[in-house]
C-alpha cells in the first residue's frame, strides 16, 4: 500500500504536459502589448503633452476638413482636391465675416469684463453675507482676489502652449497646415503608419482609423451645430435681459460649449456676475437663463443631432477632463473629450472586439442603427 502511494508520487514518473492554448497565449499576450503601450503613452503625454495636445488639434482639423470635403463631394460634382480648397475658403469667408462684424465689438468688451468680475465677485459675496444660512459658507470661501488669480493661474497654464518657444503664431500655423496636409492626402498617412505595423494586422488596423475618424467627425459636427446655437440663443437671450457685454458672453458661451458637461458652468459664471452688476434680479434671471438654454440643449437639440454625435458616457468624459485639467489646464479640458472618444474606440475595437470576443457596437456602428 506504502509502495503504491510512493510510486504515485515518486518524482522519477514522467510527466507530460498538456497541450499549449495558442488562443489564450495570444491574448494574454495581447494584453500585455497594450498594457505596455498603454505606459508608454502615459509616460509620453507626461513628457511631451503640450506638444502632443497641439498634433491632436491639428488632426482635429484635418478630420473636420476631410469630413465636409468627403460631404461636399458627395453632393457635388466636383474632385476631391476642389472639394478640399472650397471648404477651406467657405471657412475663410464665415471667420472673416464673424470677425469683420463682431470682432471690435469683442474685442472692446473684453477689457470691461476682465475688470468687471472682480467687482462683481466682491458685490455678490457682500450681499449673501446679508443672509444667515449663506453667512458662514461665504466666510469659508477664498476673497475674490484671490478666486481671480487662481483663475488666471489657470488660463496661464492653457496659454503654455502657445507661449512657448514658437509662439502664438508658429503654433497656430502648425495646426493650419498639418490639418490642411492632412486632410489632403489621409490615405497617405494612414498607409505609411500601418507599414509598421504586420501584415496580418493592417487590415484591422485599417478598419480603426476608419472608425476613429468617424467616430471624431460625427462628434465634431453636432458640437458644432450646438455651439452656434448656443452661442447665439445666449447672446439674444442677454441682450433681451438686458445684461451688459451680451455679445462678448454669448461667443464665451458658443465656445465652451465645444466642452461638455463643465462648460457650460464656466461659460455661465461670468455671465451671472456681470448680471449681478445690474441687481441680483438680473444675475437670478440669467441664472434661470442658462439653466434653460442647457435643458433646451438636452432634450430639445441633442435629439435633432443625435444622428450626427457620438454620445459618451458622462462619467467617464468628466473623469477624463478633470485628468487633463490638472496638467494642462483648459487646454486639456478642451481636448478631453475628443480623447476620450479616441480610447473609447481604441478599447472597444482592440481589446473588447478582439481579445474578448464580445461583439460590442462601435460609435459609427450605432450611429448607422439610430439612422
Amino acid at each position: 500500500m506504502n509502495g503504491q502511494q510512493h510510486e504515485q508520487v515518486s518524482p522519477r514518473q514522467k510527466i507530460t504536459a498538456g497541450p499549449i492554448d495558442r488562443n489564450y497565449v495570444y491574448r494574454v499576450m495581447t494584453v500585455f502589448g497594450i498594457g505596455t503601450i498603454f505606459l508608454l503613452m502615459i509616460g509620453t503625454i507626461w513628457f511631451a503633452g503640450h506638444v502632443l495636445l497641439v498634433i491632436f488639434a491639428s488632426i482635429l482639423f484635418a478630420v473636420l476638413l476631410n469630413g465636409a470635403s468627403n460631404r461636399l463631394t458627395k453632393k457635388m460634382p466636383l474632385p476631391r482636391t476642389l472639394s478640399l480648397i472650397a471648404v477651406l475658403l467657405l471657412i475663410v469667408i464665415v471667420f472673416g465675416l464673424v470677425g469683420y462684424f463682431l470682432g471690435p465689438q469683442v474685442v472692446e468688451q473684453v477689457d470691461p469684463l476682465i475688470s468687471t468680475i472682480p467687482s462683481s465677485l466682491q458685490r455678490l459675496r457682500e450681499y449673501l453675507e446679508q443672509y444667515a444660512w449663506t453667512k458662514e459658507i461665504i466666510q469659508s470661501v477664498p476673497p475674490a482676489g484671490e478666486i481671480i488669480s487662481n483663475l488666471f493661474g489657470m488660463l496661464s497654464q492653457a496659454r503654455v502652449v502657445f507661449t512657448g518657444t514658437l509662439g502664438t503664431i508658429a503654433n497656430i500655423a502648425i495646426i493650419l497646415f498639418i490639418g490642411i496636409y492632412l486632410a489632403a492626402q489621409p490615405q497617405v498617412y494612414i498607409n505609411g503608419f500601418l507599414k509598421a505595423v504586420p501584415k496580418k494586422s493592417r487590415r484591422r488596423g485599417k478598419e480603426v482609423f476608419e472608425e476613429l475618424g468617424m467616430t471624431l467627425e460625427l462628434w465634431l459636427f453636432g458640437k458644432l451645430v450646438s455651439m452656434v446655437v448656443v452661442g447665439v440663443t445666449t447672446a439674444v437671450g442677454l441682450t433681451l435681459l438686458g445684461v451688459p457685454l451680451a455679445v462678448t458672453l454669448g461667443v464665451i458661451a458658443g465656445l465652451f460649449e465645444f466642452v461638455p458637461y463643465l462648460g457650460p458652468i464656466l461659460a455661465g459664471i461670468p455671465a451671472v456676475l456681470m448680471a449681478f452688476s445690474d441687481g441680483p434680479d438680473t444675475a437670478l434671471y440669467t441664472l434661470f437663463l442658462f439653466i434653460g438654454i442647457q435643458t433646451g440643449e438636452s432634450y430639445l437639440l441633442a435629439p435633432l443631432v443625435e444622428r450626427r454625435m457620438v454620445s459618451l458616457p458622462p462619467a467617464l468624459t468628466i473623469s477624463m477632463q478633470v485628468l487633463f485639467a490638472v496638467p494642462f489646464g483648459l487646454l486639456g479640458i478642451a481636448l478631453a473629450t475628443p480623447l476620450t472618444a479616441v480610447l473609447f474606440v481604441l478599447i472597444a475595437m482592440l481589446y473588447v472586439q478582439d481579445v474578448l470576443d464580445d461583439p460590442v457596437k462601435t460609435p459609427s456602428e450605432l450611429h448607422e442603427k439610430s439612422d
